[in-house]
């Protein structure tokens, strides 16, 4: 069942994501994106599901002020082999060398969402543990040549090809990967 809380909110969804966006309007039916850009900078004191609330927060942030009638919702996906963060690659170089840690081992995806109206804020995570096959060289620099993963933590899209062939097991929610964790948005979208 979609949600329909528009007859109380205009419901925000900060994020230029294709992936969000198409994950949102499976859940709900009306919605306008918009975006600030922010220095994505954070304490690395902090833990792994700490860097993603903070993260989430501080997107939530940069729109100050709500009107009466706004329900803001930010979010923020980070991958993490072992307490290492590993962000978003900045060229091919970079992407090759982050999916060759992640071949063959574990790793973490943790995505923050922080809901926000003019009253009433809530912020939280959730985690997937994702284990890849062992990869060769030559499959990674195909998927990086075919799906150019430079706006992706991690340096992947689980809906991809990478996706598909790479992953050889999953613990935890499919769409935490792909950047929202729809199945906790719903339960506390319907609590407002």
């Amino acid at each position: 069942m979609l949600l329909d809380i528009s007859k109380n909110y205009s419901v925000i969804l900060a994020s230029q994501s294709p992936r969000r966006q198409q994950l949102l309007r499976e859940i709900l039916p009306d919605f306008i994106i918009k975006s600030r850009e922010i220095d994505e900078v954070y304490d690395e004191a902090l833990k792994r599901e700490e860097v993603v609330l903070y993260l989430a927060k501080l997107k939530s942030d940069a729109f100050g002020k709500l009107a009466s009638n706004e329900m803001l919702i930010t979010s923020d996906t980070i991958v993490c082999l072992g307490d290492e963060v590993l962000g978003k690659p900045h060229n091919e170089k970079v992407a090759l060398e982050m999916l060759q840690k992640l071949s063959g081992k574990t790793h973490t995806v943790f995505t923050g969402v922080c809901v926000r109206t003019n009253s009433r804020t809530e912020v939280f995570f959730d985690a997937t543990d994702v284990t890849f096959h062992d990869l060769t060289t030559e499959e990674l620099k195909f998927y990086i040549h075919r799906c150019r993963p430079f706006d992706k933590a991690g340096s992947y899209g689980i809906q991809e090809w990478l996706g598909y062939v790479g992953i050889k097991k999953m613990e935890g929610e499919f769409y935490n990967v792909m950047g929202l964790p729809v199945h906790k948005l719903y339960q506390l979208l319907k609590t407002w």
